[in-house]
């Protein structure tokens, strides 16, 4: 059986980076991000399912979904959002749980912001979380998404607390600092990582 490591962390904490280090050094990726759009795309049950239920206006010209249009329906009626959470989360979780068992390498990475407050924590052995500041999330996440400072708030305020964050953790990386200093905490994570995956009892 594969040795998971879930990353976690608020928008703009840097998971990306660490998880882009990680690869860097073999380690095979699942980014629940990722899949979560691969289940929708053209010509799989679960965007057929979607369009039976909300209509052809939810697709885009392309045949594609149309994601603002479907977050304006799903966020105005939480009755719809909990339809689409019970079709896309099962099909998620199954995909997830299949490149989890197919990576090579001795361990294998699941990247999600909703690692901590979904059922994708059954799917791992051991929790990191990727930590900042709040205020430097902000920051981070402004300059990268070019979203207001509004706008990244509501989402830290829809996200898991940092305070309860941290509660699930098993380890920590600290990202408020420079970028060899991120690094320089990845590698040494990596290295417990190998000798965990070999022996998942050792203290």
């Amino acid at each position: 059986m594969q040795y998971v490591v879930g990353i976690t962390g608020g928008i703009g904490s840097g998971k990306s980076a660490v998880t882009d280090r990680l690869a860097s050094r073999g380690i095979d990726i699942v980014d629940a991000d990722v899949v979560a759009r691969e289940v929708v795309a053209p010509g799989e049950d679960t965007l057929s399912a979607i369009v039976a239920h909300f209509g052809d206006h939810i697709l885009q010209a392309d045949g594609s979904l149309d994601r603002a249009a479907l977050r304006q329906i799903v966020f105005q009626d939480p009755a719809q959002r909990h339809w689409l959470e019970d079709v896309t989360h099962p099909a998620i979780r199954t995909r997830m749980k299949a490149q989890l068992e197919s990576a090579r390498g001795p361990y294998a990475v699941l990247v999600s912001p909703l690692l901590l407050e979904s059922e994708q924590r059954a799917l791992v052995d051991y929790v990191v979380v990727v930590d900042v500041p709040p205020e430097l999330q902000i920051e981070r996440a402004s300059q990268r998404d070019q979203n207001s400072r509004e706008q990244i708030e509501r989402i830290m305020a829809a996200q898991l607390s940092r305070d309860k964050r941290l509660l699930g953790a098993d380890d920590v990386i600290d990202n408020s600092g420079t970028l060899p200093f991120l690094e320089q905490q990845v590698d040494l994570l990596h290295q417990k990582l190998l000798k965990l995956a070999l022996n998942p009892e050792a203290p």
